[in-house]
């Protein structure tokens, strides 16, 4: 069991850092990425809508902050992994 759970922990992981970089471009995936990422989608917007309440972007220039939450969704995913 543990091992399954390390396993999908990394998987959320993974997915997160694909669901980050392909948001600006989710019209343009072919059907079937387009399923994946609508089920990443759908497990990280709530999460992140939630943080977004609570964390709110740091600033780190003249006009320009970075939104923070992504970012802590990595960390909490890593505390998981590194707490099995």
């Amino acid at each position: 069991m543990k091992i399954v759970t390390l396993y999908i922990v990394n998987i959320f992981i993974v997915g997160l850092f694909l669901y980050s970089k392909l948001i600006p471009y989710q019209n343009q995936l072919n059907e079937q990425y387009k399923k994946v990422f609508n089920f990443f989608s759908s497990v990280f917007n709530p999460i992140l809508n939630i943080l977004k309440r609570i964390i709110k972007p740091f600033q780190v220039g003249k006009g320009l902050s970075v939104d923070m939450t992504q970012i802590i969704l990595l960390i909490l995913l890593l505390i998981i992994v590194n707490t099995f």
